[in-house]
C-alpha cells in the first residue's frame, strides 16, 4: 500500500497509470465491473456487452437457453467465445478494480481542472471523449460504436488537443511577429510623415526666398506656386496618415485576436478547446494572409519636384517690351486702307 502511495504521488506516473486503465471501447476510465477476457485485456461490462450484441443480434439474453456468441477483441482481434451467459459468463477482474479505486480516491484529493467536461448532443450521458479524423469534431464512444461516426477514423481527444493547441500556439507566434512588422511600417511612416513636412518646409522657403525679388511681378504665381505645394504636402500627408489609421487598425485587430488566442491556449479542457479551436487558427491563418496594406514608394516624401530656377524668368522681365509684331500688323492694316480708298 506504501508503494501505491508512492507511485500516486507522482504527477507522471499517474498519467502512464490512467493510461493503462482506459477502455479500448469508450476511451474512458473502466467502469465496475471489470471484465477481463481470455487474452488478458480488459473492458468495461456494459462496453464488453455492447460490442458482443452488436457482432451477435440475435442473442437474447443471458437466461436464455441459445448457446454463446462470439466477438473480437477490440485491442488484439483475438476472437472470444462465450457461452450461454454472454459476457456474464466472463471472470472479473478484481485486481484492476482495486486500482481503480485507489486511483479515483487519489484524483478526488486534487483539484478540478478548469471548464466543465462536454456532454454529447445525441448520447446525452456520454461524456465527449474521443475526436472524429473524418468529421473534423469532437465526439462520444457511443456515436463510434452504433451513432453516426460509426464507420468514420477516430483519434484519442488528447493527441488530437496537444496537435492543434501546439498549431494554436505556432499561430499565435505568427501574429506577434506580424505585430513586430506593422509596428516597424508605422514607426516609418511616421518618420516619412515628419520629413515631407520639413521637406515642404523647405521647398517653402526656398520659394518665397526666390520670389522675394521678383515680388512686383510675380506676386500672382507665388501664391499659385505655393499652393501646389500646400495642396502636395496635404494630399501626402493625407494619404501618410491614412496608412498609419489603417496599419493601427489592423494593429488593434491583430491585438486583439492574439488576445482571444492566448485565451484559448489556456484553455486545459481538451473537448472544450477544440469546439472553437479550429474556427480561431483559420480566423488566424485568413488575417495572417490576408489585409495587405498600402505602402509609400521610395522618396515618396521628397518635394524636389518643387524646386524652381527664377533665372531666366528675371531675363525674361527684364526682356520685356512692346511686341513689334503687334507694330507690323497695325502698319499693313493702315496700308490696305489706304488702297482701298
Amino acid at each position: 500500500m506504501d508503494f501505491q502511495a508512492g507511485i500516486l504521488q507522482d504527477g507522471s506516473p499517474m498519467e502512464s497509470l490512467e493510461k493503462q486503465l482506459i477502455c479500448p471501447i469508450c476511451l474512458e476510465m473502466l467502469s465496475k465491473p471489470v471484465v477481463i477476457l481470455p487474452c488478458q485485456h480488459n473492458l468495461c461490462r456494459k462496453c464488453a456487452n455492447d460490442v458482443f450484441q452488436a457482432a451477435n443480434p440475435y442473442w437474447q439474453s443471458r437466461g436464455s437457453l441459445t448457446s454463446g456468441g462470439r466477438f473480437r477483441c477490440p485491442s488484439c482481434r483475438h476472437e472470444v467465445l462465450l457461452d450461454r451467459h454472454g459476457v456474464y459468463g466472463l471472470q472479473r477482474n478484481l485486481l484492476v478494480e482495486n486500482i481503480i479505486d485507489i486511483y479515483k480516491q487519489e484524483c478526488s484529493s486534487r483539484p478540478l481542472k478548469k471548464g466543465e467536461h462536454p456532454m454529447c448532443k445525441e448520447h446525452e450521458d456520454e461524456r465527449i471523449n474521443i475526436y472524429c479524423v473524418t468529421c473534423e469534431v469532437p465526439t462520444c464512444s457511443m456515436c463510434k460504436v452504433f451513432g453516426a461516426h460509426k464507420d468514420c477514423e477516430v483519434a484519442p481527444l488528447q493527441t488530437v488537443f496537444q496537435g492543434q493547441k501546439t498549431e494554436l500556439n505556432n499561430c499565435i507566434s505568427m501574429l506577434v511577429a506580424g505585430n513586430d512588422r506593422i509596428q516597424t511600417i508605422i514607426s516609418q511612416l511616421e518618420d516619412s510623415c515628419q520629413s515631407t513636412e520639413e521637406n515642404s518646409e523647405a521647398a517653402k522657403r526656398e520659394l518665397c526666398a526666390r520670389f522675394d525679388a521678383l515680388a512686383a511681378l510675380l506676386e500672382e504665381k507665388k501664391a499659385e506656386l505655393l499652393q501646389r505645394i500646400s495642396q502636395e504636402q496635404a494630399d501626402k500627408t493625407a494619404f501618410i496618415q491614412s496608412l498609419i489609421c489603417q496599419y493601427k487598425e489592423q494593429l488593434e485587430k491583430s491585438s486583439r485576436l492574439v488576445e482571444t488566442a492566448i485565451q484559448a491556449a489556456e484553455e486545459t479542457g481538451g473537448a472544450a478547446f477544440l469546439m472553437n479551436a479550429k474556427q480561431l487558427i483559420k480566423t488566424i491563418v485568413e488575417a495572417s494572409k490576408g489585409g495587405r496594406l498600402d505602402k509609400i514608394e521610395q522618396g515618396y516624401e521628397s518635394m524636389d519636384a518643387f524646386s524652381v530656377s527664377l533665372d531666366h524668368l528675371t531675363e525674361a522681365v527684364h526682356a520685356l517690351d512692346f511686341d513689334p509684331a503687334d507694330e507690323d500688323e497695325e502698319y499693313f492694316d493702315g496700308e490696305e486702307e489706304e488702297v482701298e480708298e
